[in-house]
């Protein structure tokens, strides 16, 4: 490994993320301009990507995602870094057409390990059925990268995040704890072979969970990134609806829990945690779970709100295409708090 190969991952992937407090401080200051009846979907809702609809059975998806590496080989961060940015057309709805490269680099350091970076992108850029159609770079202190995309979705068929029903069941389809696992890493602490599956799960496209969805009556949907599970279920929650979650039933890398235990945290998923203060309760939950629900998430799955009839269908058909889904609780009428948190049912 060269000398910039050991300094390439100082931490990052979305525990870099601003906290959710000081975004929504700052959105809410920002002038809106004169209302447009085609844009579809906006930040107003804090929803996952921006539609605009073009036809009557066209909408366009737009959405951008970079950041810090957040582990060392430079091309499997090209990977999560994609990965992560297509993610938001597929909780959308959408269809993956084109991607623009972003590209933060010192002019200091090696080129082939941006090139190694950008090759691990546009993989995943086909993968996804998309075309890489160019990008941006600019000279920087350090490294980071990512993707704007665009996609396409009928304007019938778009997934929002904040219009749940009551009594929806809540279906995440990957494992929680990849921040902590990541910052346990950079201390020497996390296992190879945790590391390989939480690699393989950020490597993972949302693409498979979303075509599958496409054949059930989903009522909403967003996926789990920085804000870890908690903070982005309070978006699809949007002030007026409450949760209650099964801890036990939660998909998580059990390794993850250990170095919970351990304190192996991130900054951000404490600022998750203060961000939530007041608005999450938890009941006979341990520590490390309660931290495991907060904890930021590069490239997390999708989190769907689907009606009761349709649960098992559903589950079935995403775990039978492999991925490690679970039905892990229950939209609510408002009540008293809005997230509940039980140890056991």
């Amino acid at each position: 490994m060269s000398s910039d190969e050991k300094l390439f991952c100082t931490g990052g992937g979305c525990t870099a993320k601003l906290g959710a407090g000081v975004l929504s401080r700052v959105l809410s200051r920002l002038p809106k301009g004169p209302m447009d009846e085609n844009l579809l979907v906006g930040y107003d809702s804090r929803d996952d990507a921006a539609v605009y609809r073009i036809s009557e059975d066209t909408a366009i998806v737009q959405t951008l995602d970079f950041f810090p590496p957040m582990v060392d080989d430079p091309y499997i961060f090209g990977q999560i870094a994609a990965a992560n940015a297509l993610s938001d057309i597929y909780a959308m709805g959408g269809t993956v057409k084109t991607a623009l490269n972003i590209v933060c680099f010192p002019e200091t350091m090696d080129l082939n390990i941006l090139g190694a970076i950008m090759q691990g992108g546009a993989e995943k850029v086909i993968e996804a059925g998309g075309i890489l159609a160019g990008g941006h770079s600019i000279a920087d202190q350090s490294v980071k990268y990512g993707l704007s995309v665009t996609g396409i979705v009928h304007p019938d068929r778009i997934r929002q995040n904040n219009t749940g029903k009551p009594g929806d069941h809540l279906i995440l389809t990957k494992r929680l704890g990849v921040g902590i696992l990541c910052t346990a890493n950079r201390v020497g602490e996390a296992s190879e072979e945790a590391m390989a599956e939480a690699i393989a799960s950020m490597t993972t496209l949302n693409k498979q969970a979303s075509e599958i969805a496409s054949a059930y009556p989903v009522h909403a949907c967003t996926d789990v990134t920085g804000f870890g599970l908690i903070g982005h279920l309070r978006e699809m929650l949007d002030g007026r609806l409450s949760a209650a979650l099964y801890a036990e039933d939660i998909p998580v890398f059990p390794e993850a829990l250990r170095h919970a235990d351990e304190f192996l945290l991130t900054a951000a998923g404490q600022r998750n945690r203060n961000n939530a203060e007041g608005f999450v309760r938890f009941e006979n939950v341990p520590f490390a779970m309660e931290e495991i629900v907060f904890d930021p998430q590069t490239s997390g799955g999708l989190l769907f709100a689907v009606p009761g009839d349709a649960v098992y269908g559903f589950l079935s058909a995403l775990q039978s295409s492999g991925l490690p889904a679970k039905d892990i609780g229950v939209i609510t009428e408002k009540q008293d708090i809005d997230i509940l948190v039980k140890g056991n049912k």
